[in-house]
């Protein structure tokens, strides 16, 4: 028996080569900055907001796009000329599309044939194409048979964002986050809020405080029609919703492989009226506006705060702020688009112009 080589020297050279120019990229880009939010000083509760909108490509997904890609060539599942697909019509997609021109691949976004203009627009601008499903039921199976027939890597969002990234460090959210606290007046905050999306970001933040033994607690907060919550609640992975969520990035119809429910101290449940009302409240406070996303991380950050005031505890909490405004201008900042929707941001305004005046949270119990 003869053996078989399976990596020749210029296969491996060309990932050798992939890793330096993506370890390079991320060598030229500083950390996001840690934003604190204006709220009273007599609060004695601090507010933080991590902007990984300062990415390359505008949000978040830039490091999960990152570590899928380096994950991905370090198992050996993309080499010179492998198209890469993803499951993806939002920022994850845009993200992928940048470090898949960076390495001179195809990438091929699948996506539902109702996906915007603008969003197809962004994934093409940094070197992607399009793939339109005519069912969103379809999406997953559709990226795995383009792939097989491309002879290409179906990178996966959704199953590998919660192993990708080094959750013990190496510059990872986590790691950062607690870096860049470490000379303010709470350094360790009472908690961490975030949004589920694929799961990723709350797996890496949970696992890094328990393995750095802080006392930092973990909140994740979770839109309309998405499973997580009542999933979480009711302890059943199997739980399915057959309505999309319209906070885009968090939401999702299922729970995801890379959701870790048991890294999870709790979970808040927000109307996407809420998430709506937050954005435009914090365009009015800090002079800029942010994603839907943000607007359910603060809407859920905010509650935390005002236990905090009630209780007499000071301390610091940490939200996500995880991409700008501007991609949602014909969506999440237009009165027609919100009228269509049926979403009345008024009730929810009232809130938080309440809580900002008093620190008091009066909203009444939020359903699932």
């Amino acid at each position: 028996m003869t053996a078989l080589d399976r990596c020749s020297d210029t296969t491996r050279d060309w990932v050798c080569r992939a890793v330096r120019i993506i370890e390079a990229d991320a060598n030229r880009s500083a950390d996001t900055h840690l934003l604190p939010f204006p709220l009273p000083p007599d609060w004695g509760v601090q507010l933080y907001l991590k902007d990984e909108s300062t990415h390359p490509t505008g949000s978040l997904k830039h490091r999960l796009a990152r570590s899928l890609f380096l994950y991905a060539l370090c198992n050996g599942w993309i080499v010179e000329g492998t198209p890469v697909i993803e499951a993806s019509s939002g920022s994850t997609a845009v993200s992928e599309a940048y470090f898949a021109r960076l390495l001179g691949l195809p990438f091929i976004a699948v996506m539902p044939s109702t996906t915007s203009a603008e969003k197809v627009e962004l994934i093409e601008r940094q070197g992607g194409s399009c793939h339109f499903v005519d069912e969103p039921g379809r999406i997953y199976a559709e990226s795995h048979q383009l792939a097989e027939k491309l002879g290409g890597h179906f990178i996966d969002q959704f199953t590998n964002a919660e192993r990708a990234t080094d959750w013990r460090g190496n510059n990872n959210i986590a790691e950062s986050i607690f870096e860049q606290m470490a000379w303010e007046e709470h350094p360790e905050p009472a908690w961490i809020v975030v949004g589920a999306g694929t799961g990723g970001t709350s797996a890496t933040i949970g696992r890094f405080i328990r393995y750095r033994q802080l006392r930092t607690r973990l909140a994740v907060v979770d839109p309309e029609n998405s499973v997580f919550f009542p999933a979480w609640r009711d302890a059943d992975p199997a739980l399915t919703s057959c309505r999309g969520s319209r906070i885009e990035g968090i939401g999702r119809p299922r729970v995801e492989p890379s959701f870790i429910g048991e890294v999870i101290d709790r979970m808040i449940p927000v109307p996407d009226a809420a998430s709506l009302a937050t954005i435009r409240t914090v365009q009015q406070v800090l002079g800029r506006r942010v994603g839907g996303s943000t607007g359910t991380n603060l809407w859920g950050a905010f509650q935390i705060v005002a236990e905090l005031t009630a209780l007499g505890r000071p301390g610091s909490v940490v939200t996500l702020l995880c991409d700008g405004g501007e991609r949602y201008a014909h969506t999440y900042y237009d009165d027609a688009w919100l009228a269509r929707h049926g979403l009345d941001l008024a009730p929810y305004r009232q809130v938080l112009d309440h809580f900002l005046a008093t620190g008091l949270w009066t909203v009444p119990p939020l359903r699932d």
